[in-house]
């Protein structure tokens, strides 16, 4: 089992910089793929960004040159840094990890989730 746990969530302004992270706790996430979702008020889960355990990327269009995910295997943790961030960013920001398989964008894909935290953005 792994237990994923969110942080850096926050308030910002419109051209703002926030850094999430995603702490492991009970295996270690280096041989996991570890994605990004977010969650707008009344709004479907959308994917984010993904990291594979070869440490490929994948960005959705919409954050696609703005957003930075990383990941740090001494650490044990994955990292979403987000630059020049919109109002239309505002969302609770999970992170999820499967055990085998590549990046999905579908969050069926992913077993294990962190409790989600806050990001507001305001314009």
């Amino acid at each position: 089992q792994v237990q994923l746990v969110e942080s850096g969530g926050g308030e910002v302004q419109a051209g703002g910089s926030l850094r999430l992270s995603c702490a492991a706790s009970g295996r270690t996430l280096s041989s996991y793929t570890v994605a990004w979702f977010r969650q707008a008020p009344g709004k479907e889960r959308e994917f984010v960004a993904g990291i594979s355990w070869t440490r490929s990327t994948f960005y959705a269009d919409s954050v696609k040159g703005r957003f930075t995910i990383s990941r740090d295997n001494a650490e044990n943790a994955v990292f979403l840094q987000m630059n020049s961030l919109k109002p239309e960013d505002t969302a609770v920001y999970s992170c999820a990890a499967r055990g085998s398989g590549g990046i999905s964008t579908g969050s069926l894909s992913y077993s294990y989730w962190g409790q989600g935290t806050q990001v507001t953005v305001s314009s």
